[in-house]
């Protein structure tokens, strides 16, 4: 029996038991990543959380509804009043469709789950889902061990538990573990060359483009890394699978998502993978040619396809150019404009640059939500070069790019963080497993003889001699009969062919030279200290991130809490805005606040709004934005035209909310002058800066926004001075009458502050008196003396246009007639 058979029975105990091991491993990471997510549940309630989410549950309600036909044809007339909006059309309809089948499901199996407790516990059922999947990314990369400890930092990042938490029902809580997914099956076909998974790979970025449009990253990534392995010299059958049914497939795909559709060919951030894919088929075909021609055939073979292949690639540049130029952005959308010129969406989109997410990070935001993975990343990238593989480049070109979006948008850290955790997973994977080795070799040290030595038998030390000396001489004629052997096999080889022979075998005798274990084992001592600051460091960071997620990111928007030394308080001031819209006002009633709290009211009041979060129509949003950087009088009149009956705003300078409307007052400024030109920023500031004290400028003073929201304010503060604690000064104008709007509610801690527009007044002063027939002429050029007569145009100009008959072309006597009709009583 040889020594390989004796070892199997044990190697396959050990192997079974080490998968054992990696399953009750993984499982404890999934329960570890749903768990750390459920702070807001414990802490709150199981209640949805910021804005978008609120769009998502209200869309999953009428899903579970209505069903899956009614959701794609819906055409939503409670949002963008009077432009209403297509659902089906509109919307990444993934995260709805997951949401509403786990409902349907926990139904089917008679699980009593209503449609919010299935949105609200969705996000953290994925994070385990994503953690899995960076396991098998990094698997695949660098094995088990570095597998397992990617999983469990990203079971905990802060920057990923920020966007999944318990009510965080939004894209982003699948698209992550779609987009892990995604690059695992695309590594996975590299290394394999299986088109099983090449077909999973294409399917599994057909689920990323239903759930998030941040799939543009992925089918722009994996073309970089295909181009890379094409220049380098590394171009496999592997990599020709892995790319090119992703590409035809996934696009098929991702053409029939409503909201794609044909962008999926037609707009710029697609483009790179055709071109790329072209790229393949002609280094495929040259390979292929290469194999089965001779030398000269290829020559002429390559002549030909350089021809053909340059008057197709021009062809193509000139459609390309051609569908482009037709586009005022060359066919990139207005986000990634921003992500490749970071000053675009401040100078042309100044709603996109008014989100808080769309701003730059700052460093301690990467510290924040990364914490000690920030240090452990380059260890990770170096790591990744020994040795350099295929799917050591990805994960590397994936850390590149990341940091590079992170850098630009604060909100793309989530993107970067599933690649710090595959770093840093390799990083302390590499760690743990030179230092525990370092540390195991020195325990199996002998140790020394202390003794006196024993006498020596000289015969048994002669038989051994001879034993080893025999074995010695067997394996130098075993190795050289090998050589001669090897050096006949050359002769009879061609020259050059010899030569790579002889080059081997040099190779392979240098490998057989006995490797000394102890060139890469530490010190004990230095071994054992070095475990022990990694076990800190990792404490710490699980400290962190427990602490964030309880702290930073458990608290739901809708509900705001404060410590102070009273105790804790609860701050619902929002709920019981949209509650008293719920009951006290009309179902058809249209409600006009800021864009942000759109979604909100929508979901929670259940009335019609004027803008929401969308932001699709930016000439709507700058309509909002004009009107409350209008006077009262003239925002009044926007508002009739928009059949608005209420205006809320948000308002935090009694309890120090800093996130009202005041502080975002200046991005409708600049929204509403980038249609209207006569709003002008520097008419609401005093020499450059934004005050709202006595020193305020009289626009920023007679504005509606100001107006509204300081409206009584110095009356509710204790000294009557109306001092503003968010903006920490005392305001400039206290004492005001609003003649256009009334105030109709107020919530307990002023936050939410509802007006109602008063209605025009009476057309007719004094007392009523018997109207006598007036003179009726063409009097369009000039302006009619009595109101009622420029009603009476108005009428009689929307009849003609509807009977299609010209204004013009209307005379006295029928002026007359219609006059005679409508008011003879």
């Amino acid at each position: 029996m040889t020594a390989a058979e004796v070892a199997s029975p044990s190697s396959g105990r050990g192997g079974a038991f080490a998968s054992i091991l990696s399953i009750g491993t993984l499982l404890l990471i999934g329960i570890l990543a749903f768990s750390i997510r459920l702070f807001s549940v414990i802490k709150y309630e199981s209640v949805i959380h910021e804005f978008d989410p609120y769009f998502n549950y209200r869309v999953t309600q009428y899903l579970s509804k209505a069903g899956i036909y009614e959701f794609w044809n819906w055409f939503d007339d409670r949002t963008w009043y009077p432009l209403g909006r297509v659902i089906g059309g509109t919307v990444y309809p993934g995260l709805t469709l997951t949401a509403g089948t786990m409902w349907w499901v926990a139904n089917a199996l008679n699980i009593p789950l209503s449609v919010e407790t299935a949105c609200v516990f969705t996000a953290p059922v994925f994070s385990a889902f994503a953690a899995w999947s960076t396991y098998a990314l990094t698997k695949e990369v660098k094995g088990i061990g570095a597998g397992l400890t990617a999983a469990a930092l990203i079971a905990m990042v802060p920057s990923y538990i920020s966007r999944s938490v318990a009510g965080s029902y939004d894209n982003e809580g699948v698209a992550i573990f779609a987009l892990v997914f995604t690059f695992y099956l695309y590594l996975k076909t590299l290394n394999t060359g299986s088109l099983f998974y090449a077909t999973l790979n294409a399917l599994a970025y057909f689920y990323m483009v239903c759930s998030w449009g941040g799939y543009t990253f992925i089918i722009n990534l994996i073309p970089m890394h295909v181009l890379l392995c094409i220049v380098t010299g590394r171009y496999s059958s592997r990599l020709y699978i892995a790319y090119s049914p992703l590409v035809i497939l996934g696009t098929l795909l991702a053409a029939l998502v409503p909201v794609v559709g044909f962008n999926a060919v037609m707009t710029s951030e697609h483009f790179a993978s055709f071109l790329v894919f072209v790229i393949l088929q002609v280094v495929a075909i040259v390979y292929y040619t290469k194999r089965i021609l001779t030398p000269k055939a290829f020559r002429v073979a390559v002549a030909v396809v350089l021809t053909v292949g340059t008057i197709v690639a021009l062809t193509l540049i000139a459609v390309l150019i051609a569908l482009v130029a037709t586009s005022p952005t060359k066919g990139w959308s207005g986000r990634s404009l921003s992500l490749l010129d970071p000053t675009y969406a401040s100078k042309y989109i100044p709603i996109i640059a008014s989100v808080s997410e769309h701003q730059p990070p700052t460093w301690p935001s990467y510290f924040m939500d990364i914490n000690i993975l920030a240090f452990l990343v380059p260890a990770g990238v170096i790591a990744c070069f020994l040795p350099l593989s295929d799917s050591s480049t990805f994960v590397v070109l994936y850390l590149v790019t990341a940091v590079y979006f992170s850098g630009v948008m604060v909100r793309l850290m989530l993107v970067f963080a599933p690649a710090a955790c595959i770093m840093s997973g390799i990083a302390l994977s590499e760690a743990f497993g030179t230092l525990t080795l370092s540390v195991k070799y020195q325990i199996e040290l002998p140790d020394p003889p202390t003794g006196p030595v024993a006498p020596v038998d000289q015969t048994a030390a002669g038989a051994t001699s001879e034993t080893s000396a025999s074995a010695t001489a067997a394996d130098l004629a075993k190795d050289k009969s090998v050589s001669e052997k090897g050096k006949e096999t050359l002769r009879e080889r061609p020259k050059r062919s010899r030569k790579k022979e002889k080059e081997s075998a040099e190779k392979s005798v240098v490998k057989k030279a006995p490797k000394k274990k102890a060139s890469k084992v530490l010190p004990f001592e230095a071994s054992a200290v070095a475990i022990v600051l990694l076990l800190l460091l990792v404490s710490f960071y699980v400290i962190h991130c427990v602490w964030a997620a309880a702290e930073a990111y458990s608290a739901p928007s809708i509900v705001l809490t404060s410590h102070t030394a009273d105790g804790m308080h609860v701050f619902d001031d929002f709920r019981e805005a949209y509650a008293w819209l719920s009951h006290n006002t009309e179902e058809n009633d249209k409600v006009a606040s800021w864009w942000d709290y759109g979604y909100q009211t929508t979901a929670m009041a259940n009335r019609t709004v004027i803008v929401d979060n969308n932001t699709w129509n930016n000439t709507h949003i700058a309509t909002v934005g004009m009107a409350m950087s209008s006077p009262e009088r003239q925002a009044w009149e926007i508002y009739q035209t928009l059949d608005v009956k209420y205006v809320f705003v948000i308002f935090g300078g009694l309890v120090g909310y800093p996130s009202d409307d005041i502080n975002k007052f200046l991005w409708m400024v600049r929204i509403g002058g980038g249609v209207f030109p006569h709003i002008k920023e520097a008419d609401y500031l005093r020499d450059g800066q934004y005050r709202i004290d006595a020193q305020a400028t009289p626009t920023m003073l007679n504005s509606l926004m100001y107006k509204l929201s300081y409206y009584r304010f110095a009356e509710a503060t204790m000294d009557g001075k109306g001092y503003d604690r968010v903006r920490r000064t005392e305001i400039g104008k206290k004492s005001f009458k609003l003649t256009h709007f009334e105030e109709v509610f107020t919530t307990h801690h002023w936050m939410v502050r509802i007006y109602k527009l008063k209605p025009p007044k009476n057309r007719f002063r004094g007392k009523n008196k018997r109207r006598t027939k007036p003179m009726i002429t063409d009097r369009r050029n000039e302006d009619p003396p009595y109101l009622w007569l420029t009603t009476l145009y108005r009428s009689v100009e929307v009849k003609c246009y509807l009977a299609k008959v010209p204004f013009g072309d209307v005379d006295g006597r029928q002026l007359e007639s219609f006059w005679r009709h409508k008011y003879r009583n």
